[in-house]
C-alpha cells in the first residue's frame, strides 16, 4: 500500500477516443479537486499497460489484451463499440482479399487491436498471415505489403485520405475492413478495446471514491461533446461533424455485461490460439 498522501498514478491516452472519459480531469469544477487524488501522465495504449505492470503506475486505460488476474476492471467505463468504430482499420490492396494476405504493416499503438486480426484471421478465416511492425503511414505500409492496420487517430485520418492513398501507383483501390464490425458481424457482441484497470494493492483512495470519479468524469464529458469536438478540431485534420459523430455514434463508453462477454470470448478465442495467456475470470474493482 502506497502512503495515502501520494496521489493515484494514471497511465492515460492521449487519442480523441477517450476524451469524454477525461473530462473532469482536464476542466473545471473539478480538474483541481481530482489533481490532489491522481496524477495523470499520456502515453500509448501499449504503454499504459506497461505501466501497470511494471508498478509506475496504480491505475491505466489499457488494452484488454493486456489484462491478468492481478488487474482489477473497474466498472462502468470503457472504450467499445456497438458496430463500426472507424478508428480500427484493416486496408486490404488491390487484388487481394482477406483469404489470400499474407503479410500485413501493423501499427502496433493497442495490443488489444493487433489481437482483434490476429483472431480473425487465425480463427474466423483460418489463416496466418505474417505481422510486421510500421510506423502508422498508410501508403508506405501498403507499397511493401499486401495489407495494413491502423489504430486510433491515424485509422481515421486514413479514412479521410483515402481518395488520395488509393491513387498511389502500386496500391490502387482498396478494401476497407473495419474490425469492430468484422467482430460484431461474427459474434453479435460488442467490439470492446479498452478499460479502465487498477492495482487495488497500491491505490492511495478508496475504491467507491475511484470508482465514482471516474464514471462521473465520464458522465459529464458525454454531457459536453460539443466542447470537445471544438476543441479536438483544433488539434486534428478530421471535420467537426466527424469527430461529433465518431464520439456520439461510433464510440460506446459504458461498460455492459454485453462488453464483459466480449472481454470473457475475446480472451478465450485468444487463449485458444496461443495468443494470450487464458484469463478465465475477471477481476472486477
Amino acid at each position: 500500500m502506497r502512503p495515502s498522501s501520494h496521489p493515484v498514478r494514471v497511465a492515460a491516452i492521449d487519442f480523441l477516443n477517450p476524451a469524454p472519459l477525461m473530462w473532469d480531469f482536464d476542466h473545471p469544477p473539478l480538474a483541481a479537486a481530482l489533481a490532489e487524488r491522481y496524477h495523470l501522465h499520456y502515453t500509448l495504449p501499449a504503454l499504459c499497460a506497461e505501466e501497470l505492470l511494471s508498478g509506475r503506475a496504480d491505475l491505466g486505460l489499457i488494452p484488454i489484451a493486456a489484462l491478468t488476474p492481478d488487474f482489477a476492471i473497474v466498472p462502468g467505463c470503457t472504450i467499445a463499440a456497438l458496430d463500426e468504430v472507424r478508428s480500427i482499420q484493416l486496408i486490404v490492396k488491390a487484388k487481394r482479399t482477406l483469404a489470400t494476405v499474407r503479410t500485413i504493416a501493423a501499427d502496433t499503438a493497442s495490443r488489444s487491436s493487433l489481437a482483434y486480426a490476429r483472431i480473425l484471421f487465425r480463427k474466423f478465416l483460418h489463416t496466418d498471415p505474417t505481422f510486421v511492425p510500421a510506423a502508422a503511414d498508410p501508403i508506405a505500409m501498403l507499397r511493401d505489403h499486401d495489407a495494413a492496420i491502423l489504430i486510433g487517430d491515424p485509422a481515421l485520418l486514413a479514412l479521410e485520405d483515402r481518395a488520395h492513398i488509393e491513387s498511389i501507383d502500386g496500391i490502387g483501390p482498396c478494401t476497407w475492413y473495419d474490425l469492430a464490425h468484422e467482430w460484431h458481424t461474427r459474434t453479435s457482441l460488442p467490439w470492446v478495446a479498452a478499460v479502465w484497470a487498477a492495482r487495488p494493492d497500491t491505490l492511495t483512495i478508496p475504491t467507491a471514491q475511484l470508482t465514482e470519479d471516474l464514471n462521473q468524469s465520464r458522465i459529464h464529458g458525454q454531457a459536453n461533446i460539443e466542447t470537445l469536438v471544438r476543441a479536438w478540431a483544433l488539434r486534428i485534420a478530421l471535420p467537426p461533424a466527424t469527430i461529433h459523430h465518431y464520439l456520439t455514434g461510433n464510440i460506446h463508453y459504458d461498460l455492459t455485461e454485453d462488453c464483459i462477454r466480449t472481454i470473457q470470448l475475446f480472451r478465450q478465442y485468444a487463449a485458444e490460439i496461443d495468443l494470450l495467456p487464458p484469463l478465465p475470470t475477471l477481476r472486477f474493482l
